[in-house]
C-alpha cells in the first residue's frame, strides 16, 4: 500500500505588492510586540534607575539647556517659565532623534536573524521607534507634573496634543526607514546619524522660539527642517501661544512628512529584497 506524501512550499514573494506586504506586516504583529517588550527589557535591564532614565534625561538636557540659551545666550525668549519651555520642545525632538539614532543600526544589529529568517524587516526599525515612544509617553507625564508643580495652567489647545504627537511619529518612521535601509549598504551611516542629531538639536527649536529667526527667506529656509513645525505645534499645544508663521511652519512639516513616510516605504521595500545579501 503506497503512502502519498504532500509537499508543501512556501514561496517568499519579494516583490508582492505594496498591500499584500501590509498585510505580511500585520501577520506578524506578535513578533513587532515581542521586538518591542525585548528591547524595553533590554535598556534597562541591570540599571539602577532603570525606566527613571526616560525622566531623568529630559531633565538633564533642559537644565544643559537652560543654562546655555537662558543665562550664556541670552535667548530666554521672554517666556515666564522658560525651562517649561524647553522641556515642551525637548521631548518631541528627543523621540524623534532616539528614534532616529536607534533605527538606523536596527538592522545591522540583527544580521544574524535577517540572514536566516523570513519576517517583514520593516519589524525592526518600527520596533525600535515603539520602544522610544513607551520612553516618550513617560516623560509626557513628566511634563504634565511639571505644569502642575509650577502652577503653570494648561491650555485648551492640549487636546490637538495627540495630532502632532501623531505626526511626530510618522515623522520618524519614514526617517528611520531611510536611514535603516541606507546602513544597510553604507555602514558609516551609523557615524554620522547621532553627528547629524547633535548639530539638529541645535538648529531646532528646542531652546529657542523660531520667532527669533529673521523673516524672509530665512525663515522659509528655516521651516524646511521638518521638526521645526512639529516642535512649535507641540508648544503651542500645551501654552496656547500662537505665532503668525505657526501654520507655514507645520503645512510645510506635513508635506515633507508626507514625502519622507511615502519614499521612505517604497525605499526601504526595494533595498528589503537584497538585504541579506549584503548585510
Amino acid at each position: 500500500m503506497s503512502k502519498k506524501s504532500a509537499e508543501f512550499n512556501l514561496v517568499i514573494d519579494a516583490s508582492g505588492t505594496q498591500k499584500e506586504y501590509l498585510k505580511d506586516f500585520f501577520r506578524y504583529r506578535e513578533l513587532l510586540y515581542f521586538f518591542t517588550w525585548r528591547d524595553i527589557v533590554v535598556r534597562y535591564k541591570q540599571t539602577f534607575l532603570g525606566v527613571l532614565w526616560a525622566l531623568i534625561r529630559p531633565l538633564l538636557n533642559m537644565a544643559v539647556f537652560a543654562f546655555v540659551f537662558g543665562k550664556v545666550a541670552g535667548l530666554a525668549s521672554g517666556h515666564a517659565n522658560y525651562p517649561l519651555f524647553i522641556l515642551a520642545g525637548m521631548l518631541p525632538w528627543q523621540l524623534f532623534a532616539s528614534c532616529l539614532v536607534d533605527s538606523s543600526n536596527s538592522l545591522v544589529n540583527n544580521a544574524s536573524m535577517i540572514s536566516k529568517v523570513y519576517f517583514p524587516r520593516m519589524i525592526l526599525p518600527i520596533s525600535y521607534i515603539l520602544v522610544n515612544f513607551t520612553d516618550f509617553l513617560i516623560s509626557l507625564g513628566l511634563l504634565f507634573a511639571a505644569f502642575l508643580f509650577t502652577g503653570t495652567p494648561l491650555h485648551w489647545t492640549i487636546l490637538f496634543l495627540p495630532v502632532f504627537m501623531a505626526l511626530t511619529l510618522l515623522l520618524s518612521v519614514g526617517t528611520s526607514l531611510w536611514m535603516a535601509a541606507f546602513s544597510v549598504r553604507f555602514r558609516d551611516i551609523r557615524f554620522i546619524v547621532p553627528f547629524v542629531v547633535q548639530f539638529g538639536m541645535f538648529i531646532s527649536p528646542v531652546g529657542y522660539g523660531s520667532f527669533l529667526i529673521p523673516g524672509g527667506p530665512w525663515r522659509w529656509l528655516y521651516f524646511l527642517n521638518p521638526m521645526a513645525g512639529m516642535i512649535e505645534g507641540f508648544r503651542w499645544c500645551c501654552f496656547g501661544e500662537f505665532h503668525t508663521d505657526l501654520p507655514l511652519a507645520v503645512l510645510l512639516s506635513c508635506a515633507i512628512n508626507a514625502l519622507l513616510l511615502v519614499t521612505g516605504f517604497y525605499y526601504f521595500r526595494k533595498m528589503e529584497r537584497i538585504f541579506a545579501d549584503i548585510i
